[in-house]
């Protein structure tokens, strides 16, 4: 399975993609920051975010996209623009027909590190040694967006899981009903 990982954010965005071959067994295959200049307009930022998370679709051609959610913080001016990126890439993932899930930021350090509380620091430290890179991607951003996409390997899977059991005894009760 292909995940691209997208930590929303309109002056950085950090995105990745993460293949997994078995469980255990993650690859990073891209990573990067998308960029946009304070000193452009909004309506053009979010335009520049959705041509280039459109390429990186387009190019590695994932199977579900990971997206950060959005969660109140002190800053609402942050938490604003953090929301419009976001919303951009919930908008190309429904236009391409990807599936989207969204993970909070304790869940991803969670699956990443073992703890819903863990820092930046320990959550790039893992990482980098559960994708057996030989440096730690740098800006934080960009090692966010893979631990989202890692987060979704696991917990994707599991979840999916965790769906098709309950879709299939809702069919057996519907069946037995009749």
């Amino acid at each position: 399975m292909r995940v691209l990982g997208i930590d929303p954010g309109l002056t950085r965005c950090g995105i990745a993609v993460v293949d997994s071959h078995g469980q255990q067994n993650l690859e990073m295959v891209a990573v990067g920051v998308i960029r946009t200049g304070t000193e452009l307009g909004l309506e053009t930022r979010l335009l520049q975010l959705e041509s280039e998370i459109t390429d990186w679709i387009s190019t590695h051609r994932p199977d579900v996209i990971a997206v950060e959610r959005v969660f109140s913080q002190l800053n609402v001016r942050t938490a604003m623009a953090t929301g419009q990126a976001a919303g951009v890439a919930l908008l190309i993932a429904a236009r391409s027909g990807i599936p989207v899930v969204m993970h909070t930021p304790s869940e991803v350090k969670a699956a990443v590190t073992g703890s819903g509380r863990a820092d930046k620091k320990q959550v790039a430290l893992m990482v980098t040694k559960l994708l057996k890179l030989s440096e730690t991607p740098k800006p934080a951003d960009s090692t966010d967006a893979l631990a989202l996409a890692i987060c979704h390997h696991w917990r994707g899977s599991a979840n999916n899981k965790l769906a098709t059991a309950v879709s299939a005894a809702k069919a057996k009760i519907k069946a037995n009903a009749r």
